[in-house]
Parts: C-alpha cells; structure tokens; sequence
C-alpha cells in the first residue's frame, strides 16, 4: 500500500509511512523504523508518539529499550470515529456561535468587494450559494468551464450540482460549448442549459444573483472577485439576457 491512501484519511506523510514500516517490521527499535520508513530520526519519536495518541500503535521496555510496533489495523476506524465525533462537536460549537459572529459583521454599504484565492476559495463561493437561495429561486452563470482541467473541480462540481438540486435551487447557465460534451452529469439538474458560440469562449466564469456578481478566472492557480453591487448585478444581467437570445441547446 502506498502512503497516499492513508494520508486521504488524514494521517500526515510521516505518520502514513512510520505506520506502514511498523505494518512490515514488526516490534521495532526506532532506528530500524526510521530507516524502513524514510523519516529523520529526529522525526521518528514525535511521529510514534502522535500515532500512540492515535490508538494505531503502541510500544513495549525490553532491557530499557523502547519497541514499537504497529496496533491492528482495524483500530484506524476507531481513530476515524473519533475524529468524526470530534468534527461533529465542533460543527454544533460553531453552529451555535453563528448568530453572535453575525452580528459582529459589518453592515454591507452600497457596494463591497472581496477577493477568493485558489480551488478552495472560489469552491467556497458556491457553497455560498446554497446557504443563501432558498428552493425555487435561481442564479445565473456566463461561461461555465472547467478551466484547464484543474484537479478536483469536476469531482466538486458533481456533488455540488447534486446538492442544489436536492435543495431545488435553480440554475440558468451559459455554458462554453467546447463543454456540450463533458458537462458534469448532476450539472442538468433542476437547471436550464445553453451554450455560447465558440467565439465568445472564455476561461472567465461570471456567476450573479441577488446583489452578488463573482467573477472566476480558471487559471491553474484560480482566483474569484466578489462585488456585492446592484448595479452591477442588473448589467450582468442585461449581458444574460441578450446571450442567452443567441445561445444553442447541445442539439442545436
């Protein structure tokens, strides 16, 4: 087994490989587990120690000596349902802190902006979304790709779409038409679909409802810009509406 598949549970690079090497010795002095594993011995005893604290390994004296070795490996579902229960604390802690921190929010003036860095922040936006809309209503995007294939995008916007639509949020989209082929299947939910005219193909995606306009730009390192305006919002809209006129379904 490779480290990866136990560090996509949480474990750090080390604590996966320390794990693994323990897995393949055996009871172990330190010396040997680093080596096995490919971590400094000045690491070796942090890494044991944290997966001590984990429940997946443990260690006995022999001779004053120190031996660790590795604990069954279905105690990593014990460790995973703590840290789950743990997850779960935290999310009723800050569910019950939101109304305080909201109202530590400034008032919005008649315009704000803000800057969204990275997949993250701009996938952050569109949790957003269904936070905000209730069922029924609906927001609009022009030019909705997938960038130059950036890793995880299309997995997000999967369970993304299949959670608007569970939530019956509608979305009108204008979407590249180099994508009429490849769209996300859970994108054709609950949504109306058109395509732009390859001319007017662009790596910018423009999602607005509301007073909200946030412009994407899908560049490998991707970065969104937030304007809350209603001005602003009522020429995008415009924008849609004449596109939209020009737009073709997939069988057009």
């Amino acid at each position: 087994m490779e480290p990866e598949a136990l560090e996509q549970l949480g474990l750090t690079k080390g604590e996966a490989k320390v794990y693994l090497a323990l897995l393949r010795l055996g009871a172990s002095k330190t010396g040997a587990i680093a080596s096995e594993a490919g971590v400094s011995s000045s690491k070796v005893y942090k890494i044991l120690d944290r997966l001590e604290r984990k429940g997946m390994a443990g260690h006995v004296l022999a001779g004053g000596v120190r031996r660790y070795n590795a604990l069954e490996p279905r105690r990593i579902l014990d460790w995973v349902a703590r840290e789950q229960d743990a997850l779960a604390a935290r999310r009723e802690a800050i569910e019950r802190m939101l109304p305080a921190l909201e109202k530590q929010k400034q008032p919005r003036g008649e315009s704000e902006a803000s800057i969204y860095f990275g997949v993250r922040g701009v996938t952050n936006f569109y949790c957003n979304i269904l936070d905000e809309l209730k069922p029924g209503e609906c927001y609009r995007v022009i030019g909705a790709g997938y960038g130059d294939d950036i890793p995880g995008l299309r997995n997000f916007f999967y369970a993304y779409h299949k959670r608007r639509a569970k939530k019956r949020i509608r979305v009108k989209m204008l979407a590249n038409w180099e994508v009429r082929d490849n769209l996300v299947q859970t994108t054709r939910k609950h949504s109306e679909i058109r395509f732009l005219p390859q001319y007017l193909a662009t790596k910018m995606t423009v999602v607005f409802y509301g007073r909200k306009v946030f412009v994407i730009i899908l560049a490998r390192e991707p970065v969104g810009f937030l304007l809350e305006n209603e001005e602003a919002a009522k020429s995008f809209q415009a924008y849609f509406d004449a596109f939209w006129k020009i737009a073709r379904t997939a069988k057009a």
